[in-house]
């Protein structure tokens, strides 16, 4: 098991303990696109994202076209291919100029070079271990807290769109960047139904608006965590040795907004499809708070309102399936 952090890698301007992680976090970002040309490249091709915007009555949802993401939306997943390559998020497999902060205990933080944000991160373990969110979820909050307002964390679980699913992580991009972070009140407003409160807690089904998810909003990590393990629990996790399907936004001001997407399949028909069929689109945290990223601009020519719906109705819960965990979630 991997476990040491070659020297090379650390940026040492990120070792200063009298530095707070959101100006660690810049400082890094400034250096490796000033040193590691990858990640240059990899953000100058941002300018050339091409949008769609689609609007629905209280929400909107963004496709984009991302070439720069060709790796990650086609990464085999399969346990045979996971096994035959080296995997990416071990430190001794890092690029010589890719250079990380410490965050807390085993986790650090690197700029990705195929970004999505403006500003990406990708948050691992330096311990290999596979992608499992139950043990992890206070960590989640908590670097959620340190690296600040202006970034969302998110976890992609290991058939929800983890491109290292055998290698624990996180990911974190600028906040406001998903349409969900801007229209939450809105969609929550509408849509909403609170399942639980204890005044210092509160647990929300949001149904009916693409993608069915639950919301929980606190200040108290504890609870958080507690209520977690119910919702986890609730989606199978007590009854399986896998982990429910899954994906997880968490954003900290002040205090905790978690949003859990739970979901019925990794990928679309349309990833599988041949010739003009195919639609290379694998949903991830980011698809789900919605901005749907195409790496092939013959796919992102493709879409219209109505794929988008499918594509939504397909990887996610049926309004009905998802009222049945709603009473599950009211049970106390």
């Amino acid at each position: 098991m991997q476990t040491e952090f070659s020297e090379r890698n650390i940026f040492l301007d990120g070792d200063d303990e009298s530095v707070n992680l959101p100006i660690k976090v810049e400082r890094l970002f400034e250096d490796q696109l000033q040193n590691w040309k990858l990640a240059f490249d990899g953000y100058q091709s941002l300018t050339k994202v091409q949008k769609k915007l689609f609007e629905f009555d209280d929400f909107s949802i963004e496709a984009h076209y991302n070439p720069g993401r060709i790796i990650s939306s086609s990464a085999k997943v399969d346990a045979k291919s996971i096994n035959e390559r080296p995997c990416f998020l071990c430190v001794k497999n890092l690029p010589a100029d890719q250079k990380a902060i410490k965050v807390i205990g085993n986790y650090i933080l690197l700029v990705n070079p195929f970004p999505i944000f403006h500003k990406h991160f990708t948050i691992p373990t330096t311990k290999h271990v596979p992608q499992l969110i139950k043990q992890e979820f206070e960590n989640l909050l908590l670097i959620s807290s340190k690296i600040g307002s202006g970034f969302s964390v998110f976890y992609n679980g290991p058939k929800c769109g983890a491109s290292a699913p055998d290698h624990l992580h996180f990911q974190a991009g600028n906040y406001g960047f998903m349409n969900i972070d801007n229209e939450y009140e809105n969609i929550l407003n509408k849509y909403g139904e609170i399942v639980y409160s204890d005044g210092e807690l509160i647990t929300s089904v949001v149904t009916g608006c693409l993608r069915n998810f639950i919301t929980v909003e606190s200040n108290d990590i504890s609870k958080l965590k507690s209520e977690f393990e119910k919702i986890y629990n609730v989606l199978g996790g007590d009854k399986t040795a896998e982990e429910p399907m899954l994906n997880v936004i968490s954003t900290y001001n002040n205090s905790w907004r978690v949003l859990i997407f739970p979901r019925t399949k990794h990928r679309p028909s349309y990833f599988f499809g041949e010739g003009k069929n195919k639609i290379l689109i694998s949903p991830a945290a980011v698809d789900l708070g919605g901005v749907l990223i195409f790496p092939r601009e013959e796919d992102f020519d493709k879409i219209t309102i109505q794929l988008v719906v499918d594509i939504f109705k397909q990887v996610t819960f049926t309004n009905e399936e998802f009222r049945n965990i709603s009473d599950k979630l009211k049970i106390r």
